[in-house]
């Protein structure tokens, strides 16, 4: 495991970078599903359908279309910022 975060090579590996906030985005969709669920006085739901499109409430084939959307956002937010990153970081290195 230690040699996945170590490498000889500067700046943020993308792929893992990818993959931890398309997780972190797919389980907060899932917690704030479930919230809106328990406390629908409070619900969200309505910030999802503007973020995610096709997304409606609530059915299972919704549902999983906003679990891949949020892991797709988790990609893309890896691969613009950490392709910017690591351009940035090996400009300023020289």
């Amino acid at each position: 495991m230690a040699e996945d975060i170590e490498t000889d090579k500067p700046g943020i590996k993308i792929t893992l970078l990818g993959q931890s906030l398309g997780l972190f985005l797919a389980i907060s969709f899932i917690l704030c599903v479930l919230f809106d669920l328990l406390v629908p006085s409070m619900a969200m739901h309505t910030a999802w359908q503007a973020f995610l499109p096709g997304f409606t409430w609530l059915s299972l084939p919704s549902f999983l279309l906003g679990l891949v959307e949020s892991y797709a956002y988790g990609w893309y937010i890896a691969l613009v910022w950490g392709s910017l990153y690591n351009f940035l970081k090996a400009r300023s290195a020289g």
